[in-house]
């Protein structure tokens, strides 16, 4: 863990601290931390604004009633937080049919125009988009998790592990069966398009 991570980590710890004995600024700070990483996470699963607004809501909210529980031994604030909402987003893309979506948002990513862009190119870019969001509609739901939780979040296989409550060598393998099947469906848009999207930071 960097200088940057422990001073982050101890940061957190102190609004919860702060939270938990009854100050509310407390718990719009670490909202304020968290959101839009929650959000990204539960649009990337669930492919539709309305329902990642709700989870991320329902997420916080129980999140929140039970800030006491949580243990900073066992695992970061995020990675309790992440496991919180993918719990929830389970059970509601269990029941939904996904729909197109705006690939702007998917992941987190974008496949960015140049200025100049030739009426090829542009039908080219189209064509990828919509290529990267049927590859992601067609993984099975555990393999979307994992490709998200890693390309779109930058977890650690470790930290998939606990969001997923697997092993970490099965959350290595999801991710490493959901880069080949994106691969393979990815490939009549060109064979370097997934290796540039995917880039954990």
């Amino acid at each position: 863990m960097s200088e940057n991570q422990v001073q982050r980590h101890a940061d957190i710890e102190a609004i919860i601290k702060r939270a938990l004995s009854g100050d509310q600024h407390g718990y719009a700070e670490l909202y304020d931390h968290f959101a839009s990483g929650v959000y990204r996470l539960c649009y990337s699963l669930l492919m539709n604004e309305q329902d990642a607004e709700d989870i991320v809501q329902e997420s916080f909210v129980y999140a929140f009633k039970n800030l006491h529980r949580y243990d900073p031994k066992k695992a970061s604030l995020k990675t309790w937080l992440y496991t919180i909402a993918v719990s929830r987003c389970r059970n509601t893309y269990r029941r939904k049919r996904f729909i197109t979506v705006d690939i702007s948002q998917l992941l987190g990513f974008e496949l960015k125009a140049p200025n100049a862009e030739a009426p090829e190119a542009a039908v080219i870019r189209r064509d990828a988009e919509e290529a990267i969001q049927h590859a992601l509609v067609d993984l099975s739901p555990r393999l979307r998790e994992a490709i998200v939780l890693r390309y779109g979040q930058g977890l650690t296989y470790r930290e998939i592990a606990e969001v997923m409550g697997c092993p970490q060598k099965t959350a290595e393998s999801r991710v490493r069966l959901g880069h080949q099947r994106l691969k393979q469906s990815l490939q009549p848009v060109g064979h370097g398009l997934l290796e540039e999207l995917l880039k954990v930071h």
